[in-house]
């Protein structure tokens, strides 16, 4: 299940970063929600995840907006106004919130290697949606500096409000077969 739960963040990732990319962030928007709502609806705990998706949702769409207002990124689509993170964007967040009780567990006691871990795979996850057309980094230092911090503190942050110690591993996800 941790391998399943890999493989639809990266799918999402990149149906989200290629389509806005490509001007039809809509398109990733919508197979990102599909994943999500999969994973909702196959999750044992299923209001503790919606509960950790829309928590994560909220600090996604405060920390991406408050990198756009400072004037340290863009997004190349999918913004409804000049000072609010992409709904995309946001939509990646709860893409995130679903790995933390899965291919993230691993990281729920360990404040600072998970404070780590954020601070640099966070940014370089930017970076990439850069490279591959979905960002653009106006002032490039100031935004990896603010992505690191607000990363760093974000995934442990979110790691332990979504910590389910009552399931095992092994057994998030309900068996329909």
């Amino acid at each position: 299940m941790i391998v399943i739960n890999i493989i639809l963040f990266q799918i999402g990732w990149f149906a989200c970063v290629l389509s806005a990319a490509n001007n039809h962030p809509l398109m990733g928007a919508s197979i990102s929600v599909f994943i999500i709502f999969s994973h909702v609806l196959l999750s044992r705990e299923y209001k503790q995840e919606i509960r950790i998706i829309v928590i994560a949702m909220a600090i996604g769409l405060f920390l991406d907006s408050f990198i756009i207002s400072a004037g340290w990124i863009t997004y190349t689509s999918g913004m409804l106004s000049d000072s609010i993170a992409p709904y995309w964007i946001v939509l990646m967040w709860a893409l995130f919130a679903t790995t933390l009780n899965f291919s993230l567990s691993w990281l729920r006691n360990k404040l600072l290697i998970s404070a780590v871990f954020g601070a640099i795979a966070g940014p370089l996850a930017y970076y990439a949606g850069m490279k591959l057309g979905a960002v653009e980094f106006v002032n490039e230092n100031n935004a990896l500096i603010s992505l690191s911090i607000g990363w760093a503190i974000c995934t442990p942050l979110l790691l332990k409000l979504a910590s389910n110690k009552s399931v095992p591993i092994n057994k998030q996800y309900r068996n329909f077969f």
